[in-house]
C-alpha cells in the first residue's frame, strides 16, 4: 500500500481532483482509493493532465470531502463486483419477434 498522490482540490462536479506521484505510474481508472487510516476516499475514474505530471479525477465515497482536500492518499485496490445476468447481458432468452 503505497502513497498514490495528494488531493489537491474539489472540483465543480463534485469530483476530487488528485496530484499522482511519479510512483503511481500503474494507477487505473477504477482503483479504490483510502487515506492513512484506511477508510475508503473514492474511485478513480479517470486518468487527466500530461503523462510526466498525471492527475485523476475520483469519485468521492465520504460525505466529508472539503476536509481531504491537502489529504495523501494510498492505493486500495479495486472493487469486487459479481456479473449477475441482467437486462441486455448474453443471449436473447426467449422467443424472437420479428
Amino acid at each position: 500500500m503505497g502513497e498514490i498522490g495528494e488531493i489537491m482540490h474539489l472540483a465543480r462536479s463534485g469530483r476530487l481532483i488528485v496530484k499522482l506521484n511519479a510512483s503511481s505510474a500503474g494507477i487505473r481508472a477504477g482503483e479504490l482509493l483510502i487515506d492513512g487510516s484506511g477508510k475508503r476516499v473514492g474511485k478513480v475514474i479517470e486518468l487527466i493532465g500530461p503523462v510526466s505530471a498525471p492527475y485523476a479525477s475520483v469519485i468521492p465515497m465520504t460525505d466529508r470531502t472539503s476536509r481531504l482536500v491537502g489529504s495523501k492518499v494510498f492505493s486500495g485496490g479495486f472493487v469486487k463486483t459479481s456479473r449477475s445476468q441482467g437486462k441486455g447481458s448474453g443471449r436473447y432468452k426467449g422467443r424472437q419477434r420479428r
